[in-house]
Order: structure tokens, then C-alpha cells, then sequence
């Protein structure tokens, strides 16, 4: 087995157990793998309480961001969502589509497959469905998305160029994405990079910022901009578990960024790739975020 095939199997049980906790056990670690904190609440996950077609019973509490707040839904449309959990996202962009549109939850975790099944079928949404599979290789056709949306999720897997692909692939020409998830800027302590548990806890797993910006224009995608970009500050006595006092003091002095970010950006019209350019010319900040919304 490979160290990717490896770090799939740590998510998938983890996350299969993360299926059977309550919210806020979720929402009090990181991604809900890792373990609880006494100090901070909500240490990732962004509030869901007032946006349309919000389901509790499928909100586990696993976010970092709000992608389908920022996804230019229209009715009819056909969405994706990736790593779909119980099922939340999917039902938020479901009010969006209304009957006419069709949403396509894609989760590798069988426990959380069955558990959003059960929550459409209470809800009875026949134009919602899950597909087991993963994201890196999406049991779904070529260009047959006209949305595709995703909360804190790429970050868990280890070959995100490949997933960021395979989301090109399936978009429609035209299609654009919504994405929130954990970026860095700078380097993580190797007790954090290399722990396993920290991985399926979305941290370990993100990459340098320009990088996975980096990997969105080689792509193809245009029109890339970075819609929303909140703080994570990870509790001392989450950070106590894998690093000694020497190594907090630095990782604190250093002053090292875990940031969520929401990303949007579209496939061209002719789907044929955009010639490459330097980073810095391609991020468009969006200032116009709504109050509250954590926008930098």
C-alpha cells in the first residue's frame, strides 16, 4: 500500500466514525478528527443557522467556510458536491436549484453515504443523490456540473492536482466552482505535518496558499478569486498534543497561517486551457462580502 492509499484509509475510518459523533464534538476539534478542545468552539466550521435550505439533522459540524453562500447557484442547475458528508451542503444548494436542478453529493465514506441518504429521503428530495466514490476520480461524466462546491475537503486528500482535474473535467464549459478549504502560509512543526491524526484533521494536509492557487490555474480554471479568507488559530491544548513548550513558543513566534479560504473560478467557455501567469496576477480579492462574513 501506498503513503497516499495509506492516508486514505486514516480518513476513511475516521471519518466513519466522525459519522456517528454529535456536532459538537465535531465542531470543537478540527474537522472533527482529532481530538476536543476545552479552550475554543466552532474552531473551523462557519454558522449555517440562517442560510436557506439549512439542515440540522446533516450539519456535523466538519466545514471551514460557506461555498454555497459564494457559488452563483441558479435554478435548474446541476451541482456538485464533494465530500459530501451527511449531506448539508447539498441540500443548501438543493433551495437553490429547486426542483427543476439536480445535486450529486460525492463521499468515499460509506457510513456518511448511507446517513445522507436517509436525510434525503426524510426530506424527499428526489433530484438530491449520493455517489460513493472519490473525488479524485469522480464516479460522475465529463462536463455534466454546471456548479461544483466543496467545504473543507480537499485538504484531506493527498493528491489534490489530480482532484482539481477531475473537477475541470466534470464541470461543464462555462461551469465555474465554489470552494472552501484549509490553506498555510508558511511551514508547520513536523510533529504536525507528520501526524496522522492531524492529516484527517484537515491541517496537516493543507498545502502553501500559492500553491493550491497555483494548482487551480494549471488546471485551466480562469477567473480564479479568492471570495473569502478567515484566521484559524488552533488551541493551545490541541497544539500541546503533538508539540513540547520549546515547539509551541517557536510555532507562535513564527506566527505561522492556517487560513480558510473560499475559492471561486470558472472553466473557460471553449474549455481549452488558459495560457499560465504569474500568481499574483491572477487573484482577484473580493471586498464585497457581506457583514460578518469574515472577509479579510
Amino acid at each position: 500500500m501506498t503513503a497516499n492509499e495509506e492516508l486514505k484509509v486514516i480518513v476513511r475510518e475516521k471519518y466513519s466514525a466522525i459519522a456517528l459523533q454529535d456536532k459538537d464534538t465535531n465542531a470543537a476539534s478540527c474537522c472533527g478528527a482529532t481530538s476536543t478542545s476545552n479552550k475554543i468552539y466552532n474552531i473551523m466550521m462557519d454558522d449555517y443557522t440562517d442560510v436557506e435550505g439549512y439542515t440540522p439533522e446533516a450539519d456535523l459540524g466538519l466545514g471551514c467556510g460557506l461555498p454555497t453562500a459564494f457559488a452563483h447557484i441558479q435554478e435548474g442547475d446541476t451541482v456538485i458536491d464533494l465530500g459530501s458528508g451527511a449531506g448539508n451542503d447539498c441540500f443548501v444548494a438543493r433551495h437553490e436549484t429547486g426542483a427543476t436542478g439536480k445535486v450529486i453529493g460525492i463521499d468515499f465514506t460509506p457510513a456518511m453515504i448511507q446517513k445522507a441518504r436517509f436525510n434525503a429521503e426524510q426530506l424527499g428530495y428526489n433530484n438530491v443523490e449520493f455517489r460513493e466514490g472519490d473525488i479524485d476520480n469522480m464516479p460522475v461524466s465529463d462536463n455534466l456540473a454546471d456548479v461544483v462546491v466543496s467545504n473543507c475537503v480537499l485538504n484531506l486528500v493527498p493528491e489534490k492536482p489530480k482532484v482539481i482535474r477531475e473537477i475541470f473535467r466534470v464541470l461543464k464549459p462555462g461551469g465555474h466552482f465554489s470552494i472552501s478549504d484549509i490553506v498555510l502560509v508558511g511551514e508547520l512543526p513536523e510533529a504536525l505535518r507528520k501526524d496522522a491524526e492531524m492529516y484527517a484533521g484537515c491541517v496537516a494536509g493543507a498545502i502553501q496558499e500559492d500553491e493550491y492557487l497555483g494548482h487551480i490555474k494549471a488546471a485551466g480554471f480562469e477567473n480564479t478569486t479568492l471570495q473569502k479568507r478567515k484566521t484559524i488559530t488552533l488551541p493551545e491544548d490541541i497544539l500541546n498534543k503533538y508539540l513540547d513548550a520549546d515547539a509551541l513558543q517557536k510555532f507562535q513566534q513564527e506566527q505561522t497561517g492556517i487560513f480558510s479560504i473560499t475559492v471561486y473560478a470558472e472553466k473557460p467557455k471553449d474549455a481549452q486551457h488558459a495560457s499560465m501567469v504569474d500568481i499574483s496576477d491572477m487573484i482577484q480579492v473580493n471586498t464585497h462580502c457581506s457583514p460578518g462574513s469574515g472577509c479579510c
